[in-house]
C-alpha cells in the first residue's frame, strides 16, 4: 500500500464557518457572546456570535499545514495535525451557533447543506470529468465507488474498510481519499444538532447548561478513549473514525461552552489578562506538532492531544492579546481561511491525478500544483459557495432543495464513469473462469495443447483476482488463527500452509495438492507476518508489529498439538529485516519446525513488481511489454534457497523465479504466455497458483 500511519493522503478540511450565520462584519460585536437586545421565547437573552478574524486566521495557519504536507515541502512534517485543528473550530462554532440561536433541525440541516454540499459536489463532479479523461480504465472504476461514498458522505468508512483490508493495502490513493473529514463532519452535525436541539427543546437556563456540558463531557471522553485504543489496535479505524474524532469537536463545544460562561459572568478586563498567555501557548501548541511530527508518529492517539487543546486554548482566548490576535488577523492568513474549504476540496483531486497521469512528481512541482489550485478554489468560492449559501432563501426547504441535489448529481456522475470504465475495460469482474492445464515441469507455464486465446485473468477481473479463503488471513491486530479448513476437512492427513499473505497467495495451490489425495489444507496466515523469528514494523499500524510476534508463537506452538502434517508449506515475503537479520530469524523458525517430524517444503518469493500491474496493463491497452519491471529489484537473497539453510534443515524447495522472470535480460514480464502474473504491486494472480498447481505438486510431493 501504502497507506502509512497516520494515513497521510486523507487529511482534510473543517466544514468552515467563520459565521455561521449571515451578519455585517463592520457591525458585529466586539466579543464573542456578547448579547443582542433580542429575547427567546424562553425569555433569556439571545446571542448574536460575533466575527472572528483570529478564528479565520487560525484556518489558515490550519489548511496552508495541511497543503504543504501534502505537497511533501520539507518542514511542515506534521502538517496532516491540520485536520484536528479544523474539528476543533467546527465544534466551537457549531456549539456556538446550537446554543446561541433558535433553530429547529430541519432549518439547522438546511444551514448545513447550504453551507457544505454545493462546493464538494463541485469538486466531485469536476473529479469525476478529469477522472474519466485522465486515469486508466481501473482507477476509473475505483473512483466511480469512491464517487459514491463521498457524495453519500460516508466516504471515511469505505477508506476504514480499505486501509484495514490487506487485499486493498497497496493500490494508490483515491483523488478522493481527503473527502473522508467531510464525512466525520458531517455525522458529527447530524449527532451534535439532534443531541444539543433536543437538549434545548425541552430544557431551559441552568439545566439545559449542565446538560449540554455533561454530554459534551461524556462524548469527548468516551471518543477520547476509543481514540487511544484504536490508534494501538487499528490505526486506519482511528484514523478515519467517527467514534474516535468526536473528541476533538468536543474539545471546541467546551471551549465554547466556557468562553460562553467567562463573558456572561467575568469582567472584560480580568478575562483579558488571564487569558493572554492561554493563547500563546495554544498557538505554540498547534504549531510545535506541524514541524515535530511525522509519517511515523502514531496519529491520532495521545499526540493528538497537543494540536487538539492548544487549538482549544487559542479559541478559548480569542483576541485577548493582541500579537496573537493580530497574527491570526493578519491579512494573509484570514485569507487563505477564507479560501481553506474549497482550496482543501480541490488541491488533492489535483495532486493525485497528476501523479497517476505523470508519476511521482517533485515536491517543487507539487508545491506549484497546490498554489494552482486556488484558482478553482477561488471560483467555486465566489460563484457556488456564497451564491448558494446567502441566496437560496431561509425557508428551510429551499436549503434542503439544494442540499439534496448536491447529492443527487454527484452520484449521477458517479454511474456514468462507473459505466464508462467497465465498457473500456470490455466487461465485468464476473465470476473466475477454470484456470488451463499447467505444466509439471519444463520453461512454459502450460501443459501441452493448452492455451490462452486472451489475457487471463480479464483486466476486468484481474485485481479481484484472490485466492479463496479471504477470512483465513487473519486481522493485522489478531494474535491468532482461526480454524481455517479445505478439502477433506475430517481426515487425519493435512497439509498446513504457513506464512504471510504471500504464502496465503497459494491456497488454491495447495488445495489441489490435498484434493487429490483426499487430505485437508490448514491454512495459517497473518499478513504482514514473516514466519522467520524477527520482529517488524507495520506501518498500517504506526509501530512494531507485536500480535506478529505472538502469532508467530502461538501458531508454532500450535502445531506440535494435533496428528502431525504430511506437508508443512511454508512462503512468504522475502523482504523483512536485512539479509543477516532474515538469516538468523529463519534458523531460530526452523528450529522448531523440524522438532515436529513433519516433511517441510518452501516455496522461494516470487518476483516483486513495485507498481500496480492491472492498473498499469488497463493505462497501456494491455500491452505487457510497457509493464515489465527491473530485475534487479524484483529479488532479494533468499537464506533458504542461496544460503544453505535448506539443505540443513531438509527443506524441499522450488524456487519459481526462473520461470516467472525468465532469461537474462535486464526486465522481468507482467505477462507470461497471456497469464497476468500479478493482481496489484506484488501478490500472483489466483490463476497463475491453479496454473502452476501441478508443477508445486510433483516438486513438493513427488507427484508423477
Amino acid at each position: 500500500m501504502s497507506t502509512a500511519v497516520p494515513p497521510t493522503s486523507s487529511t482534510s478540511p473543517e466544514e468552515l464557518l467563520s459565521g455561521v450565520v449571515r451578519m455585517d462584519r463592520q457591525a458585529a460585536a466586539p466579543a464573542q457572546g456578547s448579547a443582542s437586545g433580542d429575547v427567546l421565547p424562553t425569555g433569556e437573552p439571545r446571542r448574536r456570535t460575533a466575527f472572528r478574524p483570529d478564528v479565520e486566521g487560525l484556518r489558515g495557519i490550519a489548511v496552508l499545514s495541511v497543503l504543504a504536507f501534502h505537497a511533501a515541502v520539507p518542514g511542515p512534517t506534521g502538517g496532516y495535525v491540520g485536520v484536528d485543528v479544523f474539528f476543533v473550530i467546527s465544534g466551537f462554532l457549531i456549539t456556538g451557533l446550537l446554543t446561541g440561536r433558535p433553530l429547529g433541525l430541519w432549518d439547522f440541516a438546511a444551514r448545513r447543506a447550504r453551507r457544505i454540499l454545493p462546493a464538494a459536489a463541485t469538486v466531485l463532479v469536476a473529479t469525476a470529468a478529469a477522472g474519466g479523461a485522465l486515469l486508466d480504465p481501473l482507477r476509473g472504476t475505483d473512483l466511480a465507488r469512491d464517487l459514491i461514498a463521498a457524495a453519500g458522505q460516508f466516504a471515511n468508512w469505505r477508506f476504514v474498510g480499505q486501509q484495514t483490508d490487506y487485499l486493498a493495502a497497496e493500490r494508490d490513493p483515491s483523488p478522493l481519499q481527503h473527502f473522508w473529514s467531510l464525512g466525520v463532519e458531517n455525522q458529527f452535525y447530524l449527532l451534535w444538532g439532534v443531541l444539543l436541539l433536543g437538549l434545548a427543546r425541552h430544557l431551559y437556563g441552568r439545566r439545559r447548561t449542565l446538560a449540554i456540558t455533561l454530554a459534551t463531557l461524556a462524548v469527548g471522553g468516551t471518543s477520547l478513549a476509543l481514540c487511544l485504543r484504536w490508534t494501538v489496535t487499528s490505526a486506519p479505524l482511528a484514523y478515519f473514525s467517527t467514534g474516535s474524532r468526536l473528541w476533538e469537536f468536543a474539545a471546541g463545544a467546551g471551549a465554547a461552552l466556557v468562553s460562553s460562561a467567562l463573558a456572561a459572568r467575568t469582567p472584560g478586563r480580568a478575562v483579558t489578562r488571564a487569558l493572554r498567555p492561554l493563547g500563546w501557548a495554544g498557538l505554540a501548541a498547534v504549531l510545535g506538532p506541524v514541524l515535530l511530527y511525522d509519517r511515523t508518529t502514531p496519529f491520532p492517539g495521545a499526540a493528538a492531544l497537543l494540536p487538539v487543546l492548544g487549538t482549544a486554548a487559542v479559541l478559548l482566548a480569542g483576541p485577548s492579546d493582541r500579537l496573537v490576535g493580530g497574527l491570526l488577523a493578519s491579512r494573509p492568513l484570514r485569507a487563505a481561511g477564507r479560501l481553506s474549504y474549497a482550496w482543501y476540496l480541490w488541491h488533492w483531486p489535483v495532486l493525485t491525478i497528476a501523479q497517476a497521469r505523470y508519476g511521482q512528481l517533485p515536491w517543487t512541482v507539487l508545491l506549484a500544483l497546490t498554489a494552482a489550485s486556488a484558482l478553482p478554489a477561488w471560483l467555486t468560492l465566489r460563484l457556488v459557495e456564497q451564491p448558494l449559501r446567502y441566496g437560496s432563501g431561509p425557508a428551510p426547504r429551499r436549503g434542503l432543495a439544494v442540499g439534496a441535489s448536491a447529492l443527487v448529481i454527484p452520484l449521477i456522475a458517479a454511474l456514468t464513469l462507473g459505466g464508462g470504465t467497465v465498457r473500456a475495460l470490455g466487461g465485468t469482474a464476473d465470476a473466475p473462469s477454470g484456470a488451463p492445464a499447467g505444466a509439471t515441469d519444463g520453461p512454459t507455464l502450460f501443459a501441452p495443447g493448452a492455451r490462452v486465446l486472451s489475457l487471463t485473468p480479464s483486466l476486468a477481473r484481474a485485481r479481484e483476482d484472490f485466492p479463496p479463503g479471504k477470512g483465513c488471513e487473519i486481522p493485522l491486530n489478531a494474535d491468532s488463527s482461526p480454524r481455517c479448513l479445505f478439502g477433506n476437512e475430517d481426515g487425519p492427513d493435512r497439509i498446513v500452509l504457513l506464512g504471510d499473505s504471500h504464502a496465503g497467495q497459494w491456497i488454491s495451490a495447495a488445495l489441489k495438492m490435498a484434493e487429490q489425495r483426499h487430505w485437508a489444507l490448514e491454512v495459517l496466515v497473518k499478513p504482514g507476518c514473516p514466519l522467520a523469528t524477527l520482529t517488524v514494523r507495520n506501518d498500517v499500524l504506526g509501530r512494531t508489529y507485536e500480535e506478529c510476534d505472538r502469532w508467530r508463537e502461538n501458531t508454532l506452538t500450535r502445531l506440535t498439538s494435533g496428528p502431525e502434517p504430511r506437508l508443512v508449506l511454508m512462503a512468504g515475503l522475502n523482504r523483512y529485516g536485512s539479509q543477516q537479520e532474515r538469516t538468523v530469524g529463519w534458523t531460530r523458525t526452523l528450529d522448531r519446525l523440524a522438532a515436529l517430524g513433519a516433511p517441510l517444503a518452501y516455496l522461494g518469493d516470487t518476483p516483486m513488481p513495485g507498481k500496480d500491474i492491472p492498473t498499469c496493463l488497463a493505462a497501456s491497452d494491455g500491452r505487457s511489454d510497457a509493464c515489465s519491471f527491473p530485475r534487479d529489484t524484483a529479488f532479494e537473497p533468499d537464506p533458504l534457497l542461496d544460503g544453505g539453510l535448506a539443505v540443513r534443515y531438509g527443506v524441499k524447495t522450488l524456487d519459481l523465479g526462473a520461470l516467472l522472470c525468465p532469461g537474462s535480460g535486464p526486465s522481468c514480464p507482467a505477462v507470461l504466455e497471456g497469464v497476468v502474473l500479478y493482481r496489484d504491486t506484488g501478490h500472483i494472480t489466483d490463476t497463475l497458483a491453479q496454473v502452476l498447481a501441478p508443477r508445486l505438486d510433483k516438486v513438493l510431493l513427488g507427484a508423477p
